[in-house]
């Protein structure tokens, strides 16, 4: 007969969950009108409570993840889904990932212009294909052989602002200028990590890509160990410019200090984020989480719209980086 210490009675209580999420690094605070940050937070809000419900049901991190996201992806006011920025033809192309740090299965859609939700087009390429990454129109057909995918019309992802960003980002190139490699234009990414009450991790990212990207450019949103990861002790989502968190490999690097360095997370994000991203000259943050519940939101821009849920229980939304 086993002997139920008071360790061991720890051990097998269900742990409290965690959920981060992130709309996107690069914040401009003279931008920031009352009305959009009011608008920012309320949908911020919104997207930790819908993927916190699902952990505080004793769901997985996996459906946490998407439920978040998908919200996010829903909002105008991030650059995913229905508030997705302009590619240089005058087209939104999107990409998401999404992985289950208990297995390592991962799943990720990037260029496809009729996916409502591509979270949830990419979890369909997870659970239901052989791959992990699907492209272009072949994945929109592969959308259209699984359920619970919704397809819209290209007119559904206009929104005015992303016009006029669009619109600006064009006369100034026109002009001569190197708008099409301007910081500003390289943030909007959103995300979510998650712990949940049996231990899993989870991570996942969406976004519209950059304000006039050309050529059927590619950021590191869609692409695991870039933009999203998660293993057994670690789950990471990043936003920033995404060139530079592919070359550095981001969400793997984070994960691959905690596991083969030994760092602590808070120390193995922070080493990343705050030197390596910046030596090579980019800019962004990562949201990360490890299997002990240890979190955290770092960034080197002005702003992250991101949230969080930690142990307590206790949701809280910030932009700025003074706020924390």
């Amino acid at each position: 007969m086993m002997l139920m210490t008071a360790a061991t009675a720890d051990a097998a209580r269900p742990a409290k969950p965690v959920l981060l999420i992130h709309g996107g690094a690069g914040v401009i605070r003279s931008t920031l009108t009352p009305q959009v940050e009011q608008a920012v937070r309320a949908d911020l809000a919104r997207a930790l409570d819908a993927g916190y419900a699902v952990l505080e049901a004793g769901g997985s991190a996996l459906d946490a993840v998407a439920r978040a996201v998908v919200v996010l992806e829903d909002s105008p006011h991030f650059n995913a889904g229905k508030g997705a920025v302009f590619t240089h033809e005058g087209r939104n192309e999107l990409d998401a990932s999404i992985m289950d740090g208990a297995t390592r299965r991962a799943g990720a859609v990037a260029g496809v212009r009729h996916v409502r939700n591509p979270v949830l087009l990419a979890r369909a390429v997870m659970d239901k294909s052989p791959h992990v990454l699907l492209i272009g129109e072949g994945a929109e057909a592969f959308g259209r052989t699984v359920g619970g995918i919704d397809f819209v019309e290209p007119a559904y992802f206009h929104t005015d602002e992303r016009w006029r960003q669009l619109q600006e980002a064009l006369q100034k190139e026109a002009a001569g200028q190197s708008s099409s490699l301007g910081r500003a234009i390289h943030y909007g990414t959103v995300g979510a990590v998650a712990l949940d009450s049996h231990g899993r991790l989870a991570a996942a990212t969406s976004t519209g890509g950059m304000t006039n990207k050309r050529w059927g450019r590619v950021g590191d949103s869609p692409i695991i160990g870039a933009g999203t990861y998660a293993d057994a002790r670690c789950a990471v989502s990043a936003t920033g410019w995404g060139e530079f968190f592919i070359r550095a490999t981001v969400a793997r690097d984070i994960c691959a200090r905690v596991e083969y360095g030994r760092q602590p997370l808070l120390k193995a994000a922070r080493a990343v984020v705050m030197d390596t991203i910046p030596a090579l000259g980019g800019d962004g943050g990562v949201i990360a989480v490890d299997a002990d519940g240890n979190f955290t939101l770092p960034f080197n821009t002005d702003g992250m719209y991101r949230g969080w849920v930690g142990r307590d229980g206790k949701a809280h939304v910030a932009i700025l980086a003074d706020e924390d």
